[in-house]
């Protein structure tokens, strides 16, 4: 039995928005994933924070998906950072060179601290 992906937005101020995402994030979930981030984007918040805590598998899909996320928000002149990033996710972030050119923290709340310093230094 698969462990179906849930996605919630648990905080949203401005041009900012979490994407919260537990279960698997397979080729089954990917498309719904990218989805519900392109329309955060579409409506006005282009920096995604993406919170993996409780993500128990990811697939190329998944990791495809993140890619076409962050290519999205981009295009908005935003971004995409990542948030506690189970260690197996970490690992396929490593092998594949993604970790180069995503932004990473060990938490939501951390990542939510940092990209608020860059606000106000901004």
């Amino acid at each position: 039995m698969t462990d179906a992906l849930h996605i919630d937005v648990p905080h949203t101020d401005g041009t900012l928005a979490v994407i919260a995402l537990s279960g698997e994030f397979d080729i089954a979930a990917a498309p719904t994933v990218r989805a519900r981030a392109l329309e955060l984007i579409t409506n006005g918040h282009p920096h995604l924070v993406a919170d993996l805590a409780g993500v128990t598998f990811c697939d190329s899909s998944g990791l495809g998906a993140l890619v076409g996320i962050w290519r999205c928000a981009k295009d908005a002149d935003g971004s995409l950072t990542l948030a506690a990033i189970p260690d197996r996710l970490s690992r396929l972030l490593s092998v594949t060179g993604m970790d180069t050119f995503l932004a990473a923290f060990p938490s939501a709340d951390a990542a939510l601290a940092a990209r608020q310093g860059n606000r106000t230094t901004a």
